[in-house]
């Protein structure tokens, strides 16, 4: 089976980017292999008044040293992070973004959570979602899956009982499909938001949510339809990091054939104003975002 590595050398990647790309990708095994020492909430919180796993600290802390002793990256975006972390010395010229742990509320009950990673060249974090170089996801599972496009089509790996990444589906389109799910407090959501869950559910959608970004949308990839996570009363800006979680998995779900929106426009075309940009995102397929669109246009 072809692995990881021989797949980016097949690729038009660069040969430092392909070594930064295994180099986070491996990170997944000492992640997982932290999962039991580090099960408990940390009684700290994030930049953004979130309360943190004790594995949330531990992946950013583990990640950022590992990237920083590289040399491959100037800069890193963590939403671990109140700001972006700089390696001004380094000799490679890449940019990191990255939620080192999504999901991470589901830990104790032992449901799937994932590592969310985009990298851009140039050295600048703050950049167009269609700008980047490569975006992927590692997802913590029944098995260990990696999921990446460097900017031509959709490859998923996974982590054989030897600990290297083989192929395990290549050139993944998001099909039409009907599952669908949203964020938020349901009587907290605006009119164009409740019209086109109604639509949803009308049309025989049906509904998967477990509060992981990527366990969530790595359904929506494999069977077709939306992940929602709105704007609400008095929150237009909605929840969700367009830096971190929304740029890297809209960059794949457009390379699958779908698309991303926050309900007016193109994410991957919005020029980030800070690490903490937040947004309304709706991803998955790409006929199911222009329903989205027309709903909102009427709110």
């Amino acid at each position: 089976m072809k692995t990881l590595r021989q797949y980016l050398d097949g690729t038009a990647c660069e040969k430092q980017l392909k070594d930064l790309i295994e180099l986070i990708a491996y990170q997944s095994i000492p992640i997982r292999d932290a999962f039991i020492d580090n099960q408990s909430y940390a009684g700290t919180e994030n930049t953004y008044g979130e309360e943190q796993a004790a594995l949330d600290k531990w992946a950013d802390t583990h990640i950022i040293s590992v990237l920083g002793k590289s040399g491959f990256v100037k800069e890193i975006a963590s939403e671990e992070q109140p700001d972006i972390v700089r390696f001004p010395d380094a000799e490679g010229d890449y940019a990191v973004v990255m939620d080192p742990l999504d999901g991470s509320s589901l830990i104790q009950v032992n449901l799937a959570v994932g590592t969310i990673v985009g990298i851009y060249r140039g050295g600048n974090a703050l950049q167009k979602g269609e700008d980047l170089a490569v975006a992927m996801y590692m997802l913590y599972g029944p098995m260990t899956v990696l999921t990446i496009t460097v900017g031509n089509g959709v490859f998923t790996f996974a982590l054989n009982s030897e600990e290297t990444f083989v192929l395990l589906k290549e050139n993944i389109q998001i099909p039409e499909g009907k599952l669908f799910g949203s964020g938020g407090i349901r009587n907290e959501w605006l009119s164009g938001h409740h019209d086109f869950i109604s639509l949803c559910e009308q049309n025989g959608g049906k509904l998967r949510y477990s509060g992981s970004f990527v366990a969530d949308f790595h359904q929506i990839l494999t069977y077709g339809g939306v992940y929602c996570y709105p704007a609400a009363q008095g929150k237009p800006e909605g929840k969700l990091r367009l830096v971190f979680e929304g740029n890297p998995i809209g960059f794949i779900a457009k390379q699958a054939g779908g698309a991303i929106s926050d309900g007016t426009q193109d994410l991957l075309t919005v020029i980030p104003t800070k690490p903490d940009h937040r947004t309304p995102i709706y991803v998955g397929s790409k006929n199911v975002i222009e329903s989205v669109e027309s709903c909102m246009k009427k709110q």
